[in-house]
C-alpha cells in the first residue's frame, strides 16, 4: 500500500477493529444527540438512542423532570424499550416482567422469582446516564458524572450563528434519514471539506461565496461560516424561499461540525441538524431535522411566490446535464446537493479498497480534514 498524505491509515475507514475502538473510546465517552425537546415533553414519553456501545433512553417522570438510563433490565440485560413512545406509569421488561417506575426504581418482580430469594429492589434500579438540553436538543452521555453539556459546547457558542432554534418550528418535510455506504469519518470529512463546495456543488450551492469562507476549530469542534454572493445578497428578503429567521446584518451560512458527527446547517431562513450515526466500518446513517420560522402557512406561501422569479433565473442544477449515460435521477444530474455528497462519499469508500489508492496533495480548504483526523487520534489515545 502506498503511503497516504494524511494521518489515518486505510484501516481506519474499513476495519471492524478500528470501528470498535471508536465506538468504545469516542462515541461511548462523548455527548450524543437524542432528539428535540418536544420529543419528550409529557410524563411517560421516552426516546432511545445509541451512544457508542450504550443504548440509552430519556424519559420524562411524573415530576416532569427528564432522566436518562441505560436501556437494559437489571435482571438479564434485556432491552426495556424501543425507539420512541409513551408509557403511562411504568416500564416493564418483556423477558421476565421486572417493572420499573418512571424514575428508574425497581418496583416489582414476578412472585415466582421471590421463591428463590428476596430481591432487594432498592439497589436494582436502572443504571443512570446523563441528560441535558442545548439549543432545543436533548443530549445524553453514558457517564452520569460527565461534565455538563455547557462545558462541552460552551466554546462554540459565539461561532455557530445567531439562530434561536427554541423559537423556530420543526417542519416534517425536513425530517429525513438515509444510509451512506461509507465510513462515518468519510461523511464528516466531506462535510468539513471547504475545497469541494465550489466544485462538486458548483450548481447547487452557488448562492454562497465559498472562497470567502471562514473556518477554524474550537477544541474538537469545527466552526464554519460563509457569506452570500452579491447576486443573492442584494435585496435578499425578496429571494429567500421561507421567512427570515436571523437579523439582516448576520447573513450567511453557518455550518459547523460538532464532535463527534453533529452537524448544524443554518442560513437566513432555516436551521437544521445533520446527525452522523456510525452503523459499521463502511456504513453510516444520517438523520436530518430542520426548523423554520414560526409563521403562518400564508406567510410561507407569500415568501415562496415572492422568490420564485429569482430562483427561476438563478437556477439550481446538477453538476452535469442529463445524457444517454446519465438520466434525470442520476445524483450528478438531479440538482440535489445531498445526492451529490452521498455519491462522492460512496465513491471514495470504494476506492479505499484499491491497492493503488493514495491521497494527493491537500488544498487549504482540505485542512479541516487533517485536523479532524488529529482529533480522532487524540480520542483514541494516539495523538499528541
Amino acid at each position: 500500500m502506498k503511503p497516504m498524505l494524511h494521518l489515518l491509515p486505510v484501516e481506519a475507514y474499513t476495519s471492524q477493529d478500528w470501528f470498535d475502538r471508536e465506538m468504545s473510546e469516542i462515541f461511548s465517552k462523548t455527548w450524543r444527540y437524542a432528539g428535540f425537546m418536544e420529543d419528550v415533553s409529557e410524563p411517560g414519553q421516552f426516546i432511545a438512542v445509541q451512544a457508542g456501545l450504550n443504548n440509552i433512553f430519556v424519559i420524562m417522570g411524573r415530576d416532569r423532570r427528564l432522566r436518562a438510563f441505560h436501556n437494559i433490565c437489571r435482571h438479564r440485560g434485556t432491552q426495556l424499550i424501543r425507539a420512541v413512545g409513551k408509557t403511562q406509569k411504568a416500564l416493564t421488561c418483556p423477558y421476565h416482567d421486572w417493572t420499573y417506575d418512571l424514575e428508574g426504581n425497581l418496583i416489582s418482580v414476578p412472585d415466582e422469582h421471590e421463591e428463590f430469594g428476596k430481591v432487594d429492589k432498592s439497589c436494582l434500579g436502572l443504571k443512570p446516564a446523563k441528560v441535558d438540553i442545548w439549543k432545543s436538543m436533548i443530549f445524553v452521555h453514558p457517564d452520569p458524572d460527565a461534565p455538563s453539556i455547557a462545558e462541552w459546547f460552551g466554546p462554540v457558542e459565539p461561532h455557530i450563528g445567531p439562530h434561536v432554534p427554541e423559537e423556530l418550528i420543526e417542519y416534517e418535510d425536513l425530517n429525513t434519514s438515509y444510509e451512506i455506504k461509507a465510513n462515518w469519518k468519510v461523511v464528516v470529512e466531506n462535510y468539513i471539506d471547504v475545497y469541494h463546495l465550489s466544485h462538486l456543488h458548483s450548481n447547487t450551492l452557488q448562492m454562497y461565496d465559498h472562497k470567502s469562507a471562514e473556518f477554524h476549530w474550537e477544541g474538537p469542534h469545527y466552526m464554519f461560516w460563509e457569506p452570500p454572493v452579491a447576486e443573492f445578497l442584494e435585496d435578499q428578503d425578496s429571494k429567500l424561499t421561507a421567512p427570515r429567521v436571523i437579523p439582516k446584518d448576520m447573513n450567511g451560512a453557518w455550518v459547523p461540525m460538532l464532535f463527534p458527527g453533529i452537524g448544524l446547517a443554518a442560513s437566513e431562513d432555516g436551521w437544521n441538524i445533520f446527525i452522523v450515526e456510525p452503523l459499521g466500518p463502511e456504513l453510516t446513517r444520517v438523520h436530518n431535522r430542520g426548523r423554520m420560522s414560526n409563521s403562518s402557512e400564508w406567510e410561507f406561501t407569500k415568501q415562496s411566490m415572492k422568490s420564485s422569479s429569482f430562483w427561476s433565473k438563478f437556477g439550481i442544477a446538477g453538476k452535469y446535464e442529463a445524457n444517454d449515460a446519465m438520466g434525470e435521477d442520476d445524483p450528478m444530474v438531479a440538482g440535489d446537493f445531498t445526492g451529490e455528497d452521498i455519491y462522492a462519499c460512496e465513491q471514495q469508500q470504494k476506492s479505499l479498497h484499491s491497492p493503488d489508492f493514495e491521497a494527493g496533495p491537500a488544498a487549504k480548504g482540505e485542512s479541516p480534514v487533517i485536523e479532524h483526523q488529529k482529533v480522532v487520534l487524540q480520542w483514541l489515545g494516539e495523538g499528541k
